[in-house]
């Protein structure tokens, strides 16, 4: 078989439960014909954040190794530097000699930390602000930092350059999809394989969509979370989603009843433009797979599509994280920041987040959400699509992690993981390849997985998973009976209890993950260094 081209999306901060083949409202019918030709991991984790998540995924390595234990930040450890080691090396950068254009479009968010306050000041594509070009992409079209305005980013880069969006008609979801439909053109025009790397930034916040998408869910919502939850539920257990019917887990305690809560049209509305934007990202996802198609590449296309943690339960008020971004728009206009329910969501002098109650529905069945090891923080599906060489359908439950991406991509492509890099010995893989999957369903991934976030611990090892959050106790759930960690049987089974607590602080030694506490005084120390 010749080398397959490749397609690796990434979404931002979306649940689990949010595409329609996994029982969401949304409307995502380009992502659902993904799925239902081909496989769907529903056991696939990631890293609970999105720097981390990148990191691992695009090095085969748990982020601490990869040098991003927490996020772009560096606190002056190897593995919290914000930025990719270089004793990793990139999925590009192993497929580039091997004879691979390499491309991405969207989201970076690996190559040091940037105040978007300040974009005059920036500098990238030095040695503590590395872009994709110097990571082994040929082509780059996208955003260094974590989050932006969707009509009007503060910074955008094409390749080298940095871009200045002058019309009112931008929307970067579209862009980000349109670049990725050249790149594919100029590639199967030169008749070379291609890695397209392609990190959409939707639906992260701010709340930002085209009117006409929202309009589509103007009335979707007005029935609140609980039942949303419920329904999706419901739908999961019908379609085979979920490998057992486990019981939905209790609405997240810090999220009011939906009759309790206030301001109902306003909190619809948000869910509405969330689902809008969603909604957008997969429109563009149809775009590309037409291109393949128009293009007679589909076949010979392996595409996965996956996200960067669960939904983001960040309540984004304006004493927050609001203060970190443009207060106007390149025109002058203002930016009212912040979740004002004085405001109606969605337009570009907005900056609003859905908030704790709605993660709480995109990652149901799940306790908890982004930032956090339980598994809705952790755990979001796996599409894998390739006609030529995806025997296998439906549903897989076995776990996998975003460090088997890596390796799973080059086994695909018949590359070698290389022990060296531009002089540079590498570190050993930290993944397994899921290929066996695409033939035998039944294929198991043979080391545990480990987490450590925040202080916010966990391993799975087989069908037990052991996870705390910080500063609390361990608890010990079964994954096939009870993946939605109601039952803790830690206090039952407490030798396996202990052995995965020996193997979680064995691995955290190995990897160079650090305490919390000490992590939040060196921030505390660096910030108040960079004081004038």
């Amino acid at each position: 078989m010749k080398q397959p081209n490749i397609i690796l999306i990434l979404v931002d901060d979306m649940g689990f439960s949010d595409m329609g083949f996994m029982g969401s409202e949304i409307r995502t019918p380009n992502i659902d014909k993904l799925a239902s030709n081909g496989i769907t991991l529903t056991s696939m984790y990631n890293c609970a954040r999105c720097c981390p998540t990148r990191a691992s995924l695009l090095t085969g390595l748990y982020p601490h190794k990869a040098g991003i234990g927490w996020m772009a930040v560096d606190f002056g450890l190897p593995g919290y530097q914000g930025k990719l080691r270089n004793d990793s090396v990139t999925i590009a950068e192993a497929l580039k000699p091997a004879g691979y254009r390499t491309l991405m479009a969207g989201k970076w968010h690996v190559g040091g930390d940037f105040d978007p306050r300040q974009t005059d000041l920036w500098t990238f594509g030095d040695v503590e602000h590395p872009t994709p070009r110097q990571r082994g992409f040929d082509r780059f079209y996208g955003c260094l930092d974590g989050a932006t305005s969707f009509f009007a980013p503060h910074h955008l880069m094409d390749d080298d350059e940095r871009v200045h969006v002058e019309t009112d008609d931008f929307y970067l979801t579209d862009a980000i999809s349109d670049k990725a439909c050249g790149m594919i053109e100029e590639s199967v025009g030169d008749d070379k394989p291609f890695f397209l790397y392609l990190a959409y930034t939707a639906p992260h916040w701010p709340l930002h969509a085209p009117p006409e998408d929202i309009a589509r869910y103007e009335n979707a919502y007005r029935g609140g979370w609980d039942a949303l939850r419920g329904s999706r539920h419901e739908s999961m257990i019908a379609t085979g989603a979920l490998q057992n019917p486990w019981s939905l887990s209790p609405r997240d305690k810090a999220a009011p009843a939906w009759q309790e809560a206030p301001h109902h049209d306003w909190e619809a509305q948000r869910m509405a433009v969330y689902a809008a934007m969603v909604d957008r990202m997969d429109q563009g996802v149809g775009r590309i797979m037409g291109t393949l198609e128009r293009l007679n590449v589909k076949d010979d296309t392996l595409v996965l599509f996956l996200s960067d943690n669960g939904g983001c339960a960040e309540p984004l008020c304006e004493d927050g994280w609001c203060k970190a971004f443009p207060s106007t728009l390149p025109d002058g206009r203002a930016i009212d920041s912040g979740n004002r329910t004085d405001l109606r969501p969605g337009g570009a002098t907005t900056f609003m987040s859905y908030d704790l109650p709605w993660s709480n529905v995109s990652n149901a069945p799940f306790r908890q959400h982004k930032h956090y090891v339980h598994e809705g923080g952790i755990s979001t599906p796996l599409v894998a699509h390739w006609p030529a060489g995806i025997e296998a359908r439906g549903f897989v439950h076995q776990p996998f992690h975003v460090v088997d991406v890596l390796p799973t991509l080059l086994q695909a492509a018949g590359v070698a993981y290389p022990t060296e890099y531009a002089g540079q010995a590498i570190q050993k893989v930290d993944g397994e390849s899921f290929v066996p999957l695409f033939k035998q369903p039944s294929h198991q991934r043979s080391a545990p997985i480990y987490w450590e976030h925040e202080g916010n611990d966990a391993v799975r090892m087989g069908d037990w998973k052991l996870v705390r959050q910080y500063g609390q106790d361990w608890e010990l759930y079964n994954m096939v009976d009870d993946r939605t960690e109601l039952n803790d049987l830690s206090g039952k089974s407490r030798q396996m209890r202990e052995q995965m607590a020996g193997m979680h602080a064995h691995w955290a030694t190995q990897v160079g993950a650090r305490p919390w506490d000490e992590l939040i005084a060196r921030a505390r120390s660096r910030y108040a260094e960079q004081k004038p």
